[in-house]
């Protein structure tokens, strides 16, 4: 090859380019120039990372960070294998794979699709360019607090609102809190940590309406649980032409928490400014990106991988139905109830029975977050719950 041609050249010249992906180093020049926004430390409650080292390895059942214990699929274990002889390689065609089949599938344009590590990173990006100046992010009141929680530690301002009284996100009652400060509206649905799910076309006329005073940004992180998820998606409204943005993740139903893969769509522009915060493929992995090629839309798995969800989810509304506990109904894979104790001091004697599991308080109640686990992961829950109820 000639000396002439180097990384960048190739690079740009790919197909991997054609979907409008920024190159590394001009990110990293653009990055350096930008000013020092300093992270102060967030006030939040325990994160899903804080409380996994919190708990150790002694656990018998692992339910308190929304994992997919059945997962991933065989197919995708044997492309890992396949992808390690040639991870030497820097993966950018793999990556064009993924980014075409994901377009293909949602009708949209590679330009459309920005991959990472992950959506924390993406969740940062927006917490990054959203604050600038101190504008507000405006959220439900719980709902999952990483952008907003960022947003708050870089001098944003955090916008909460109580959600309804079914613990759904209050979309008119976060619709009266734009205003000229406003820099994004976070939609997390379904919302974590209630597992509730917003009427659709209610959303997309919010979506429709809101874009137009400022960004709406739409996590869908567990959309997959839904029964018709692509009827339940706000692709549609950036399909639409709209300013919105919408987050995805290989981490819940295919399985990829430790993996690491996740990517927005959202217009074209949009997409460029979010290449000025991310490092896009140079964060991901080729046996990460093998894995996506291999699995994305199995659907055979993904059923099979919903159905014992389900299962395990039915087996463990008939736990609390019999030790007389009432629950929100879930549309995850997770489910929240009100608990008859202190919320930390439950936590604690459950991890001494080696049952993890997560804590709110709100609405003047201390309320428990099961995820979903495998069906000895549940019935190791009830033993311990059992004991305690």
């Amino acid at each position: 090859m000639s000396s002439t041609i180097n990384r960048r050249n190739w690079i740009k010249s790919s197909a991997f380019m054609a979907g409008g992906l920024a190159l590394f180093s001009g990110t990293i020049g653009k990055l350096a120039a930008m000013p020092a926004r300093v992270f102060k430390p967030l006030t939040r409650g325990l994160t899903d990372q804080e409380a996994i080292t919190n708990a150790g390895f002694e656990l018998k059942a692992r339910l308190l960070a929304n994992e997919n214990p059945f997962g991933p699929s065989a197919t995708v274990k044997k492309a890992i294998q396949d992808a390690i002889d040639k991870s030497y390689q820097y993966p950018f065609m793999q990556l064009s794979q993924i980014y075409g089949k994901i377009a293909a599938y949602e009708g949209v344009n590679s330009n459309n699709i920005l991959m990472d590590a992950g959506s924390t990173p993406l969740l940062l990006a927006a917490a990054m360019h959203f604050t600038k100046g101190g504008k507000s992010v405006i959220t439900g009141d719980p709902s999952y607090d990483d952008l907003p929680g960022r947003a708050q530690a870089l001098e944003g301002k955090w916008v909460k609102v109580p959600l309804t009284a079914d613990y759904k996100l209050d979309l008119d009652a976060m619709e009266a809190k734009v205003d000229d400060n406003t820099g994004l509206v976070y939609i997390c649905n379904p919302n974590n940590p209630t597992a509730t799910v917003v009427d659709t076309e209610k959303l997309k006329a919010f979506c429709e309406r809101v874009s137009k005073k400022t960004t709406v940004f739409v996590d869908e992180a567990y959309i997959d649980y839904l029964p018709d998820p692509k009827a339940a998606s706000m692709i549609s409204s950036v399909k639409a032409g709209n300013n919105v943005i919408v987050a995805r993740t290989f981490s819940k139903l295919y399985g990829f928490a430790g993996l690491r893969l996740g990517y927005i769509i959202s217009q074209p522009d949009t997409i460029k400014t979010f290449e000025k915060y991310t490092t896009q493929a140079w964060s991901i992995s080729a046996t990460t990106l093998a894995a996506a090629i291999a699995g994305y839309r199995e659907e055979a798995f993904l059923k099979e991988t919903l159905e014992k969800t389900n299962a395990s989810k039915e087996y463990l509304y008939s736990v609390l139905k019999k030790e007389g506990y009432e629950y929100i109904p879930s549309s995850a894979n997770f489910v929240m109830f009100p608990l008859k104790m202190d919320g930390k001091k439950f936590v604690g004697e459950m991890m001494k029975r080696g049952v993890g599991i997560r804590n709110w308080q709100f609405n003047g109640k201390d309320w428990c977050r099961v995820s979903i686990g495998r069906m000895d992961e549940m019935e190791a829950f009830a033993d311990a719950f059992k004991q305690l109820s």
